[in-house]
């Protein structure tokens, strides 16, 4: 009887292995539980009714009309004739008002009887409204061709279309980034900066 009593009990070390088992399995959990929580980090608590702060808003293109300056034949010479067109800008900023306008400038007129004597394939290579007034930088081209009607034409366009957002504006034309002094082989002398009223006065259509 006292041998079969002896062979149930179970013995220290089993008991011992056991519980090491136990703890390691125990110990291993709350291991990863707490990477997973690190790695994991709880939500931020918004309280009810939180109002989240405005984001700031991305300027948007916006269309405004401007006006680009054609000649128109009188018979006995030539006047600047606007025309309004529609632009888009961002942020209704005047230096890309002013750009977009250029371009349809060069491009040259689409309707009407006005014409343009600013040589086909300028292009524009700048344009900035600066504190001294607005600055217009062409290619080469505009230089090319024409006597002097056509010259003090393509200048009067550019002038008045410059200042289409100012009409007192002074404005100073650049070729390939260099003020332009003497226009083409006639030897058209530009006194700059040109403003309207200096135009008109000095120059004759």
């Amino acid at each position: 009887m006292k041998e079969q009593q002896g062979s149930n009990r179970i013995s220290p070390g089993i008991i011992a292995a056991v519980s090491a088992a136990v703890i390691a399995v125990t110990g291993s959990i709350a291991f990863f539980s707490w990477k997973s929580a690190d790695n994991n980090p709880p939500a931020p608590i918004r309280a009810p009714g939180a109002i989240q702060p405005p984001q700031p808003e991305k300027p948007s293109s916006l269309e405004r009309n401007a006006e680009v300056f054609w000649l128109q034949d009188t018979g006995t010479g030539f006047k600047l004739v606007p025309q309004t067109v529609q632009v888009k800008a961002l942020g209704n900023s005047p230096n890309q008002v002013l750009e977009e306008t250029f371009q349809q400038l060069l491009a040259g007129p689409t309707e009407g009887t006005e014409s343009t004597t600013i040589p086909k394939g300028t292009k524009l290579l700048g344009v900035k409204v600066q504190n001294d007034g607005v600055h217009v930088n062409l290619s080469k081209e505009f230089e090319s061709g024409g006597g002097s009607s056509s010259m003090m034409g393509r200048v009067g366009q550019v002038v008045y279309t410059a200042t289409a957002l100012d009409k007192n504006a002074k404005v100073y034309i650049e070729v390939d980034g260099k003020p332009l002094e003497v226009l083409g082989g006639e030897g058209l002398e530009l006194e700059q900066p040109l403003t309207r009223e200096s135009f008109d006065k000095n120059y004759s259509l």
